[in-house]
């Protein structure tokens, strides 16, 4: 059966649906030429707020970043050492600077630049004590046993990543917009959102957050595993944020290249959007997520305690192309997955949406394209959760016809125990109109991601 709507008629019909495209700038605000040299129809943009009602970014008081910002305060930047400065000068303490800022962003800005523009490795962040050969000679199972490291080598490595933080985690502060020019990317970098509400980032591609000095966790699973610390973007006791229209992609230092050590592969990249440790209100739309293995991670911890009643979040209008898992992982919150379309393939795909502790999914109106030995019964998995509210989802298996789908049952019919069916909650956030679930690869495939968004 084929969609009822031909791709380019939609494509123009979604283009009033994007909820960027009806976004206006912040009242009181001028389209003048600001003196940092950004034109003026890129500041209008990057001054732009997130329209009422969409998601659970908009609740409230809603989103409007660095709308308010002064003109002093419109930055465009093209190196780490300028990313720094305008966010606040000092990056070791950006994170509470609540001053209303805009920032955009040119071309290619690195998290190993140094200040004078070379390029630090790895080699350079690690401590004198450190070393990868040293490490796996003191801690292989073979000698050390299935304990968890510890000793001179692993402080050594802890004083590493110290090290890398500092460097390469980019601390942001409140009331904040980071905009991307066409092709603007972020390398090597994580963008910590910690302690730091109201941010805006849009239109960017984050590429390789790599991590120089993983942790061997020799009891993660039955063989253990490594475990890399860096996200592209980490939302931390932060509310209100509004990640829209970016591409995440490890590039061309993908994990199938990364090398195997102790039997497992030797994992140098963590999440691509984090949300945890008590942050809710946030809206993630109309982003590619490529080629990556772990996405989205919401909820850090089994413990309930602070993210009870926290955790809220809304995804829509998301490619998740050729991904593995977490698409995304939910504990405690009520999330709201619709119009995302879920592009899967490959013999490494473990599932889309992890229903765990006490979380309260909605799945509405998304399209699952399957590519062969992924089943609809693979699409969830059970962390520890009860029930997911599934409505109106449509898979295509490879080699079949779309089709609705009943996520739900679907899993219920291969695994045990079974989930339920409600998880208690109805979003009632939602800007433009939900497209019907075969629509959806068509507006997604055509506007979501870095470099696509309608101005």
């Amino acid at each position: 059966m084929r969609p009822p709507i031909l791709g380019a008629t939609l494509v123009a019909f979604s283009l009033l649906l994007v909820p960027g495209a009806a976004a206006t700038a912040a009242p009181g605000t001028t389209a003048s030429a600001d003196p940092a040299g950004v034109p003026r129809a890129v500041e209008a943009l990057a001054r732009q707020t997130l329209p009422a009602g969409d998601g659970w970014a908009a609740d409230g008081v809603g989103t409007t970043g660095g709308a308010a910002a002064g003109a002093d305060q419109v930055h465009l930047v093209r190196t780490r050492t300028e990313l720094v400065r305008a966010l606040g000068g000092d990056n070791a303490t950006n994170r509470t600077n609540a001053t209303p800022k805009v920032i955009v962003v040119d071309g290619v800005v690195d998290g190993f630049e140094a200040d004078d523009g070379t390029l630090f490795d790895c080699t350079d962040l690690a401590d004198p004590a450190y070393s990868l050969q040293a490490y796996l000679a003191a801690y292989d199972p073979a000698v050390w046993g299935r304990v968890k490291p510890a000793g001179t080598l692993e402080d050594a490595r802890v004083r590493s990543v110290k090290n890398q933080t500092r460097q390469t985690q980019i601390n942001v502060g409140p009331n904040t917009t980071i905009v991307g020019l066409r092709g603007a990317t972020l390398t090597g970098l994580t963008l910590m959102i910690d302690g730091a509400s109201n941010v805006i980032v849009r239109n960017l591609t984050f590429d390789d957050a790599r991590d120089c000095f993983p942790a061997w966790s020799p009891t993660d699973g039955d063989a253990g595993n490594w475990n890399s610390q860096y996200d592209q973007i980490s939302v931390r006791r932060s509310e209100h944020v509004w990640i829209d229209h970016n591409t995440f992609t490890d590039g061309d230092n993908p994990d199938s290249a990364q090398p195997t050590y102790f039997g497992r592969p030797y994992q140098v990249h963590d999440g691509s959007l984090d949300i945890t440790h008590t942050a809710s209100l946030v809206t993630a739309s109309w982003n590619r997520f490529t080629g990556r293995d772990k996405l989205m991670l919401i909820g850090s911890s089994n413990t309930v305690g602070p993210d009870v009643g926290r955790l809220k979040v809304t995804l829509h209008h998301n490619l998740f192309d050729r991904v593995l898992q977490r698409l995304p992982r939910v504990r405690f919150g009520q999330v709201d997955v619709y119009n995302n379309w879920y592009r899967l393939a490959g013999a490494d795909f473990e599932y889309a949406i992890g229903v765990g502790v006490q979380s309260a999914v909605h799945a509405e109106n998304n399209y699952f394209s399957l590519g062969a030995d992924i089943a609809a019964g693979d699409l969830l998995h059970d962390w520890g959760g009860t029930a997911l509210t599934a409505r109106g989802n449509w898979v295509r298996a490879d080699g079949d016809r779309p089709r609705p789908v009943d996520l739900v049952a679907a899993y219920n019919a291969t695994h045990d125990p079974d989930l339920g069916v409600d998880a208690g909650w109805t979003p009632t956030l939602r800007a433009g109109r939900v497209l019907p679930a075969p629509v959806v690869p068509f507006a997604v495939g055509a506007l979501a991601g870095a470099d696509r968004l309608p101005r």
